[in-house]
């Protein structure tokens, strides 16, 4: 699904899928560093989105619907400048239309270091004409 994606290039990768989550883990090294030698709060957002993203798309019928990404607000609470962050998606709303997922990102000692939530249109994919 994500393959050749920027999800891809910065290293996410799904390690866990439950009946009410989805968890994956990134690196955190320099190049996605912000210049005071932290993870750049954007980086954190991204991740959020991909996770969130990708755990909407699981919840939909992926030929008949896309989960497109329309509103995103993270809060950053602890720095985080090397090791692996984990982050793990649970829906506060699943419907036909959009879904809003929250997002928590913890560092390797299970510190909380970014929320977010996620708010997502479900949109029928266009049927292409034979």
């Amino acid at each position: 699904m994500a393959a050749g994606s920027f999800a891809e290039r910065i290293g996410i990768r799904i390690t866990e899928v439950g009946s009410d989550y989805l968890r994956a883990t990134m690196p955190v090294t320099p190049d996605l560093h912000q210049p005071y030698g932290i993870l750049h709060g954007g980086v954190s957002a991204a991740l959020a989105e991909s996770v969130g993203s990708v755990a909407a798309g699981l919840c939909v019928d992926p030929e008949r619907f896309m989960c497109l990404g329309q509103e995103i607000n993270a809060n950053h609470l602890r720095p985080v400048s090397a090791g692996v962050v984990t982050a793990t998606a649970r829906p506060f709303h699943i419907g036909h239309r959009s879904h809003v997922w929250g997002i928590e990102i913890r560092d390797e000692q299970g510190r909380l270091t970014c929320v977010s939530r996620l708010t997502l249109a479900v949109v029928p994919r266009r049927v292409s004409a034979p």
